[in-house]
């Protein structure tokens, strides 16, 4: 169980940096280059970047599970 929950954690950290590279920040972004720095003049931010935040908090949200799964597991001793 330690070794699927380690897999998961390796997978959504590595997912979780190329989301966050793809943000758009103050001075533009990899988002830019696919097409996500296109705004709508009538929004605030694209549906593409409301996407990508989803997206991001999903996966963080993996993550934290993974983490924190892993901890109880270690301290159980399984």
């Amino acid at each position: 169980m330690i070794f699927a929950l380690q897999i998961v954690l390796i997978v959504a950290s590595v997912v979780l940096v190329l989301l966050i590279l793809l943000h758009r920040g103050r001075g533009g972004g990899l988002s830019s280059l696919f097409g996500g720095g296109v705004q709508s003049s009538l929004s605030g931010s694209s549906v593409v970047e409301k996407n990508l935040d989803r997206l991001t908090l999903f996966t963080a949200a993996i993550w934290v599970v993974a983490i924190v799964g892993i901890g109880v597991l270690v301290k159980v001793g399984v």
